[in-house]
């Protein structure tokens, strides 16, 4: 399998190196955590002379005996030096209380900390625990459009609308890319969700009710970016014949997202500038789960852009949130700092009542904040009544000609 530079992520971590808290990098199965810890210890060695890396992965066999924590403990004391010790921990959760090792670490003042490991024990709802605000957490997600492009014609010429249609098809798991087939791509990509269900979910929270809970994330697959509040859902569990009330079904919502198998898109009122705490939408972290699991069954191309452009948004730092305008929806309001964009995702807009369609409640926003479609144009960017239309491929990879007007 090709490795390739994941440089947004090490541009993330390099201004963390040698800070005080504890850098854990989380996401979902197969994401490329480990090969990102490697890559950036790599960067360290070539940027700081004398560093003294420590690395430690404790899903090898032979590192078994530190499994143990308090030998895992004395094996990192007789490593490290009097300054500049780097501490690499992958697969953490392999040694039981491994986190008392660590917060001890820590309190020494001693050591730069990064850690990775299974969501199984390393969701994002346990760090606060373990840690007590003392930590770091980077996300990272499956391969982008612009990454899948860099591994699969590294310097090679190549059609930006071929190469777009091949990704909606085979999303960003990289792992599932040395499969030459397109059924034993979806077959590794299952074997990923059904893990996370077995593993990460029903063995942690010892759910016993697992048809529900299986019922409720093929669910979201099919309804990926609808709304959903959890009485909704319900009702919606309940004609599958499933005993189940709205207080499960929201703790099973919580835990597909710690999983970071699906992300939740709150829903914000633009007139009233609130938050509303009814009807979420939810995504997959990566489009390929719905192929893989579903097939072509529900197939709306329109609602996979729609994720795609949803997890791209959380890789470049925004908050995305679901739009309300009285009776109208917009699809994303996007905020990183002082910055908002007002965001509709479509497929085709070549007719000129859907264009109609998505351009309506976005002229209905009275804010002076950039207001975008981005939809299947294969064209330049085009500006039509002060509003920026994209090409989905194109602003995928960043690659913005100047606006036609």
């Amino acid at each position: 399998m090709r490795i390739i530079d994941r440089k947004n992520y090490i541009d993330r971590l390099i201004p963390l190196i040698q800070k005080p808290d504890i850098k854990i990098i989380t996401g979902i199965r197969r994401s490329g955590k480990s090969e990102l810890l490697h890559a950036f210890m790599n960067y360290i060695v070539s940027s700081i002379e004398d560093a003294n890396i420590i690395f430690i992965d404790l899903l090898n066999l032979e590192n078994e005996d530190l499994c143990e924590y308090h030998r895992l403990n004395e094996y990192i004391l007789k490593a490290s030096k009097e300054k500049n010790n780097f501490l690499f921990i992958d697969e953490a959760q392999n040694c039981k209380n491994f986190e008392l090792v660590i917060n001890s670490l820590y309190n020494k003042k001693n050591h730069d900390i990064y850690l990775t490991g299974s969501n199984a024990f390393l969701l994002s709802s346990d760090l606060s625990t373990y840690f007590t605000g003392r930590y770091f957490e980077i996300s990272i997600f499956p391969f982008s459009f612009e990454e899948y492009i860099k591994y699969m014609y590294a310097d090679k010429d190549f059609d930006t609308d071929i190469a777009f249609e091949n990704y909606v098809v085979e999303g960003g798991l990289a792992g599932s890319y040395v499969y030459d087939s397109i059924n034993d791509k979806y077959d590794y990509i299952n074997n990923i969700f059904r893990t996370i269900i077995e593993k990460d979910l029903i063995k942690k929270y010892k759910i016993r009710n697992t048809v529900v809970l299986s019922n409720l994330s093929e669910y979201l697959i099919s309804n990926i970016g609808n709304l959903f509040s959890s009485n909704t859902l319900t009702n919606i569990i309940r004609k599958e014949n499933d005993s189940t009330n709205h207080v499960t079904l929201k703790k099973y919502l919580k835990y597909l997202c710690n999983s970071f198998l699906f992300y939740e898109s709150k829903r914000y009122d633009i007139h009233g500038k609130k938050y509303m705490e009814l009807n979420n939408k939810y995504y997959l972290a990566d489009h390929s789960f719905k192929w893989s699991i579903l097939g072509n069954k529900d197939l709306d191309v329109g609602r996979i852009y729609e994720n795609i452009v949803y997890i791209e948004l959380l890789r470049r730092g925004y908050e995305v949130f679901v739009g309300k305008l009285y009776d109208k929806e917009i699809d994303f309001v996007c905020k990183l700092g002082d910055d908002i964009k007002f965001m509709q995702v479509s497929n085709d807009i070549s007719n000129e009542s859907t264009l109609d369609r998505e351009i309506r409640p976005l002229l209905s926003i009275k804010s002076g904040y950039e207001k975008i479609i981005i939809a299947r144009t294969k064209q330049d960017v085009i500006i039509k009544d002060g509003i920026k239309i994209y090409d989905i491929a194109r602003w995928l990879l960043g690659s913005h000609s100047s606006p036609i007007r």
